[in-house]
């Protein structure tokens, strides 16, 4: 009676070792807060920027071909988009592979042994020959073929979390790639206004060097005359060379910047060709108020974002590996001693296998993964809260920026318009006799010298234009769900 009930006895304590034996998850850290951007940033935007929104393909609102072939070029042979892309591919085929591992499997397999039994292992029966037995030994050659199958059943969501954390890697590297596609449209289009901006300002440059030489010229024949004494010439001669200066400088600028997007674009011929433009007013156009919503299409938020998400779903598989692994098995095979014999309906095996997995005692493995996983975790918030607070800045600074090259456009064209008055009236004085030719050209100078300054303020402008665009995602559009 005794010897009955000590199975039972044994099948009782080992349930109750299986219900109550798992290994102890301990407290796990909560999550760090996820920074918000402030619902209205206190910035205010010139007028013109106050309405739409800048595309995703916003180089197209300045009108110019020469800007879209070039962004076109770069965006397509840009060998930091070919690293980006393929990176997107092994997150694709990690994911693939993730879910592929969550369903159920199924084999089939075939083998043939040829083996000597053992007279004194738990075969010895089979290493004699005894026909009255059916035994042939000791050599045997036996053969098995059929399917086999299995499912884990994840009951408590460890593998689905692991399949999710593989999805946010993979939009996290979409969004990479967004962020790659504008960085590069980004420098194509400040490198082609900055080099429109220095070929404006070389005209304006010629402009006044040849009316500095028809100073220097009269000057010149004026001395040689005796008219004029030797000093009288030295000041229109050192303007001359300091504006010969100046226009080297900006050749030399213009080179390098053709040099730069021949970098950019691996297209030499089209960055040494590009035909000089007018400077277009700026045109791009954001929200009067610039919330949360606008920073979150910013694709480097959103790749942080998806790492976020990623994240979270690895301690969520990190927490599930605390509990009982539960899969299912299942077997159809024909298995023989004897290959004669395999092809027999006797031969024929199948069976159902259930299986049960708890960790009870791991030396805390299991704890330290999940503490890992945690501290990634509140490692990509904290990078995310820390791409938030530059977003803003960077979006703040670039507005500012906007607002005071704006400023001083205006200011600028107000000095122009005075300067230009002077302009018609010299002329106005040459045309009656008033005046020379000399003391014309002399008089011009003051407004080559503010249609220079005019054109470095519209190229900042430009400049400014873009930065903001980049600072407020360049039209990014998130494709997976935040």
């Amino acid at each position: 009676m005794t010897s009955s009930r000590f199975p039972l006895a044994a099948t009782g304590v080992a349930l109750m070792l299986v219900l109550s034996g798992c290994a102890p998850m301990h407290n796990d850290d909560a999550p760090l807060a996820q920074k918000t951007p402030p619902q209205q940033l206190d910035t205010k935007l010139p007028p013109e920027l106050a309405h739409g929104w800048p595309g995703s393909d916003w180089w197209r609102d300045y009108h110019d071909s020469q800007i879209t072939t070039l962004v076109e070029r770069s965006l397509k042979d840009s060998p930091d988009l070919a690293v980006v892309q393929q990176r997107i591919k092994l997150a694709q085929a990690q994911t693939q592979m993730q879910e592929a591992s969550d369903g159920p499997q199924m084999d089939f397999s075939a083998n043939i042994e040829r083996q000597k039994m053992s007279q004194e292992g738990v075969m010895g029966p089979f290493a004699l020959t005894d026909p009255a037995a059916g035994t042939t030994g000791p050599y045997y050659t036996n053969g098995t073929f059929g399917l086999t199958a299995s499912w884990d059943l994840d009951l408590w969501g460890k593998n689905r979390s692991e399949v999710e954390a593989k999805v946010g890697v993979m939009r996290a590297k979409q969004a990479e790639l967004a962020q790659a596609k504008q960085v590069i449209s980004a420098n194509v289009v400040r490198l082609y206004w900055d080099m429109q901006t220095l070929l404006a300002l070389k005209d304006v440059k010629q402009q006044t060097l040849a009316a500095q030489k028809n100073i220097v010229d009269v000057e010149t024949k004026l001395y040689a005359q005796g008219i004029n004494s030797s000093v009288d010439d030295v000041e229109p001669n050192i303007d001359y060379v300091k504006t010969q200066q100046q226009l080297d400088e900006i050749e030399g600028r213009i080179n390098i910047a053709k040099a730069q997007l021949a970098a950019i674009t691996g297209d030499a011929h089209a960055a040494s060709n590009i035909r000089r433009v007018e400077l277009p007013k700026v045109k791009s156009s954001v929200p009067e108020h610039m919330g949360y919503e606008l920073l979150a299409r910013r694709p480097d938020l959103q790749e942080a974002h998806w790492y976020i998400e990623s994240s979270l779903s690895s301690v969520d598989a990190a927490k599930a590996a605390f509990y009982p692994d539960v899969n299912l098995g299942a077997f159809l095979q024909n298995d023989a001693l004897h290959l004669s014999d395999l092809f027999r309906g006797s031969a024929q095996q199948m069976g159902i296998i259930g299986g049960f997995t708890l960790p009870i005692f791991d030396s805390g493995r299991l704890n330290a993964n999940l503490d890992i996983v945690r501290a990634e975790s509140n490692l990509s918030i904290a990078s995310y809260n820390k791409a938030v607070v530059g977003a803003v800045n960077d979006v703040e600074k670039a507005a500012s920026q906007l607002n005071a090259v704006a400023a001083e456009n205006q200011h600028q064209k107000t000095v122009l318009q005075g300067t230009h008055k002077l302009t018609t009236l010299a002329q106005a004085r040459y045309k009656a006799g008033v005046i020379s030719g000399a003391r014309f050209s002399a008089a011009t100078l003051p407004e080559l010298s503010e249609q220079a300054k005019a054109i470095q303020l519209h190229g900042q402008w430009l400049n400014a234009d873009v930065q903001l665009i980049s600072a407020l995602g360049g039209g990014y559009h998130q494709s997976g769900k935040a």
